[in-house]
């Protein structure tokens, strides 16, 4: 077991593991918040008190990465799902835009654009069920295009881009959901960044959108919902409706965290350590397989096969028994898949790998 909480090691791809220091926080403050008498939970969303908690989430993430003064932060609902909607009926001027398609939810999004407008699928890696990155550094731009639009980090396939695509000046759209605050980022090449932060930030429930000023508009089509209009969370302050007000609260103490450890330069030195505890095993093993070119492999998620069905159905079954949960890989990739988030401690990723290795002894003549 993980800790004296008798904490398996949770291994989910989302909802996934959160750090034992912040769930300790919100225990000892649920049911008086920093005495105002209530939890969080029970606060009206425009008091003073929950004004201050909003306000210092949003000052720490922008301190965290370094967010321009011309970008806003918006806390919304709605998850990534809402955002493959938000994005094109925001963004779209021309009715033009460019997807690269590396995996599902990148391709949910391309499908889901074209409800409002000409969407061009400019490079895919389906052909080998979504293993690797395409070469993005020379990609047929459409002349007229709004935005480009990536998965940068690919939850299912475990794959992750390591150098953007070449827009050629036009604005590029992330969907960061399973790699936020992972590593350092560079805030301006981005024209939006979204993220859905139950992988990496929080509970379910709570949507981070950060978007360029000037990608904010009053001329929208008059069909827009109301909710679905960047601006009018902008010029609110994520407050036009109630917002996810606990779940925002949690992820307020995730970002003093990853400030405490030395923010994301540290983060990004830690993920690299277990990622290549992993990947270091994988590589050498004669049982278990990587699926993921190697230039193409993600930090968070490391899916990984044995060849066998039986095989790969008693791992994760005998893994569950050892306290190493929610390993198993997503029906269109089969086997394992183990989600590394910022939380899920090294011994974790040491004690997956010395059972792997102890599963091998056993399983091979």
């Amino acid at each position: 077991m993980a800790n004296n909480y008798n904490r398996v090691y949770n291994f989910s791809a989302g909802p996934a593991v959160l750090p034992v220091e912040v769930l300790e926080t919100a225990r000892d403050e649920m049911l008086n918040y920093q005495s105002s008498g209530m939890s969080v939970m029970e606060m009206s969303h425009r008091s003073k008190v929950y004004d201050n908690i909003i306000k210092t989430a949003e000052k720490d993430l922008r301190e965290l990465l370094n967010i321009p003064e011309s970008y806003k932060v918006l806390f919304l609902q709605g998850g990534a799902h809402l955002q493959f909607s938000m994005v094109p009926i925001n963004l779209l001027k021309n009715g033009i835009a460019d997807y690269i398609v590396t995996g599902q939810w990148a391709k949910k999004a391309y499908i889901e654009a074209q409800k409002y407008g000409k969407i061009n699928k400019i490079a895919s890696s389906e052909d080998k069920n979504f293993s690797y990155i395409p070469d993005c550094s020379d990609l047929n731009i459409s002349s007229n295009a709004d935005y480009v639009y990536i998965c940068e980090n690919n939850t299912i396939y475990g794959t992750k881009f390591k150098t953007l695509p070449n827009t050629k000046g036009k604005t590029l759209v992330s969907d960061m959901s399973s790699c936020f605050l992972s590593e350092p980022v560079d805030i301006a090449k981005y024209g939006l960044i979204f993220a859905g932060v139950q992988k990496n930030v929080g509970p379910a429930g709570v949507q981070i959108v950060i978007i360029k000023d000037d990608l904010l508009r009053d001329d929208l089509p008059s069909w827009c919902p109301t909710m679905l209009n960047y601006k009018i969370h902008a010029d609110n302050n994520s407050l036009y409706n109630t917002p996810p007000a606990y779940g925002i609260y949690i992820c307020g103490l995730v970002f003093k965290w990853l400030k405490n450890i030395g923010g994301l330069e540290k983060m990004k030195e830690i993920n690299l350590k277990k990622a290549a505890i992993l990947y270091d095993f994988l590589d050498k093993s004669n049982l278990f397989k990587g699926t993921v070119e190697k230039n193409s492999r993600s930090l968070m998620n490391i899916p990984f096969i044995t060849g066998s069905e039986e095989l790969d159905k008693k791992f994760i079954e005998e893994s569950a028994k050892n306290g190493l949960l929610q390993l198993k890989g997503h029906r269109t990739v089969g086997g394992m898949r183990a989600s590394l988030y910022n939380a899920m401690p090294i011994d974790g990723v040491k004690k997956l790998v010395e059972f792997m290795e102890k599963f091998e002894k056993e399983n091979t003549k």
